[in-house]
């Protein structure tokens, strides 16, 4: 009959047991984070089921995404509070000439007129992404649809960063912020998706609500330091919180509870990196395209980056021997597949 193992051992077993799963919850904490920016925006239409289709093929770890809300309640993926001429046709097939009633006062039925499905060609938008393949057809899609096409997909590994589309200054576009956050919140937790999602906002005043009823989602601060959008330039932005009061913007980050700060990549540097790190913040900048500047922001050691083209970061991962995020099979290849026992 073997001895039994004694007091030591049992605890020295148990303390290697602990810190073994110290480190790989460590490890999985910080594993770089590749997300598909408004799905993969330079390569499909954005925010549309093909496009968040064309990023899970490419092999992405999040979904970024932006959702506003309908008259009726219901959280939709859209960039802007009103439809876009740049991206939307008429139910003839004519381009918008206007953005007209913003979402907030449209119900979903009334959405299924436009089309987002390609670029109107004329339009700055079809320079600044030449690269991108049309789907005509694609709708708008509601926040509820897209985790129905995940979970179809059976992209299990996938998380999605939700940004709440709200101006602080324009506040009959959006409703407040706290009915904003209820209602993504409600279908977050309707879908079981808890455990994969978080909600960033440059309006931090939804990040707050978002902390207060339901701490089990993390919260990104968007921030941005740019000639024509600055939301650290006064207080509305970010919840009264004012950067003058504060050493720097992740110290201002901290001081609003944020664990991960999400800056335009033109406005970090490697001591603002360092900075975050000591205050604990992750830093996961946005929208970076180019190549050189997303080899820099790697070798800086940022915790993820989100960009337009998931392809082009992904080839920079794998030259690097990064881990990669599974690349998941798009639905038709799905249904054609046979069933295996």
């Amino acid at each position: 009959m073997p001895a039994r193992p004694s007091a030591v051992y049992r605890r020295r077993t148990v303390a290697w047991l602990g810190g073994a799963l110290l480190a790989v919850h460590s490890l999985w904490a910080q594993a770089f984070d590749l997300q598909g920016h408004r799905g993969a925006r330079g390569l499909a239409p954005e925010n549309s089921l093909s496009g968040f289709e064309r990023a899970l093929a490419i092999g992405v770890h999040t979904l970024e995404l932006d959702v506003v809300i309908t008259a009726d309640g219901v959280p939709v993926i859209s960039h802007d509070t009103a439809p876009n001429p740049d991206i939307t046709r008429d139910a003839d097939g004519r381009w918008l000439q206007a953005r007209g009633q913003p979402f907030f006062r449209r119900s979903l039925g009334e959405l299924d007129a436009f089309d987002i499905g390609r670029i109107n060609p004329v339009s700055r938008y079809a320079i600044d992404f030449p690269q991108q393949q049309p789907v005509d057809g694609e709708r708008i899609p509601a926040l509820a649809a897209l985790f129905e096409r995940v979970q179809a997909l059976r992209a299990d590994h996938v998380r999605f960063n939700i940004e709440t589309k709200l101006h602080p200054l324009r506040p009959a576009d959006s409703p407040e912020p706290e009915a904003f956050a209820r209602a993504v919140i409600e279908v977050v937790r309707a879908w079981g998706m808890g455990s994969r999602v978080s909600i960033q906002s440059f309006d931090w005043r939804t990040l707050a609500v978002v902390q207060r009823l339901a701490p089990e989602l993390p919260v990104v601060h968007l921030t941005a330091q740019l000639p024509r959008f600055n939301t650290l330039d006064g207080g509305e932005w970010t919840n009264g919180l004012r950067l003058r009061d504060h050493a720097d913007v992740p110290a201002l980050v901290a001081a609003a509870g944020g664990r991960t700060w999400s800056p335009h990549h033109s406005n970090l540097s490697q001591q603002l990196i360092a900075r975050a790190r000591r205050l604990g913040l992750q830093v996961i900048p946005w929208t970076v395209n180019e190549v050189t500047d997303m080899e820099r922001l790697l070798d800086w050691g940022v915790d993820g980056i989100i960009t337009d083209y998931p392809d082009r970061l992904r080839t920079r991962m794998e030259q690097r021997g990064m881990p990669l995020p599974p690349q998941v099979q798009p639905l038709q290849a799905l249904e054609a597949a046979p069933l295996t026992r």
